[in-house]
């Protein structure tokens, strides 16, 4: 059974293991991609059961998917540059991002 999402679509998060910062465009309420990405990718075994997350990359062109574990807020809460941005959001307010739809 998953428990509820420690971030939202729109919060600022930031990378404990590489640093980078990011917004949260989406919300897996357990892992979602392939056994075969899991064991290439995910390195050090997060936990599948958890919440994993669609981030937007700060500072270029990238998305990744991301366990909760590995994920903290980000204190500076400033806006990130990514060029996916007005696909998923209509502005940035009081440290946060606006989504475009409504999500669960």
């Amino acid at each position: 059974m998953s428990e509820r999402a420690a971030f939202d679509v729109g919060q600022i998060i930031r990378h404990r293991l590489f640093g980078y910062r990011g917004v949260v465009i989406d919300v897996d309420p357990q892992f979602g991609l392939s056994e075969e990405w899991y064991q290439h990718v995910a390195r050090s075994r997060p936990p599948k059961d958890r919440p994993w997350y669609h981030v937007l990359v700060h500072g270029g062109e990238d998305q990744t998917y991301v366990a909760e574990r590995n994920l903290e807020l980000d204190e500076e809460a400033s806006p990130i540059e990514h060029p996916g941005l007005e696909l998923h959001f209509t502005g940035f307010e009081a440290g946060r991002y606006r989504a475009t739809r409504q999500v669960n």
